[in-house]
């Protein structure tokens, strides 16, 4: 299961990820989790090829995503429980 979430966990709400190109609840929750989780992380730390994103851009690009690149109800509980934003 574990395993099966990680292999999904580049697969996006609207069909645009890969490897297997699902979309939707075709994609499993723990997934879809994953993958806000690590767009976050990504967003928020320091790369050596640019600075971490403030809070404010996080925020913004996690909004604008959702409904495409991320399950929107995920990222409304993200938002609103894990931020404490809403």
């Amino acid at each position: 299961m574990l395993a099966g979430y990680v292999l999904a966990h580049h697969e996006r709400w609207d069909g645009t990820g890969y490897p297997k190109g699902l979309q939707g609840k075709e994609i499993p929750i723990g997934a879809r989790i994953i993958a806000l989780a690590s767009s976050y992380d990504a967003m928020t730390s320091e790369r050596p090829y640019r600075n971490a994103l403030s809070e404010e851009k996080v925020l913004a690009e996690i909004r604008n995503s959702a409904g495409t690149q991320f399950d929107p109800e995920i990222a409304i509980i993200f938002i609103g429980k894990v931020l404490c934003k809403e």
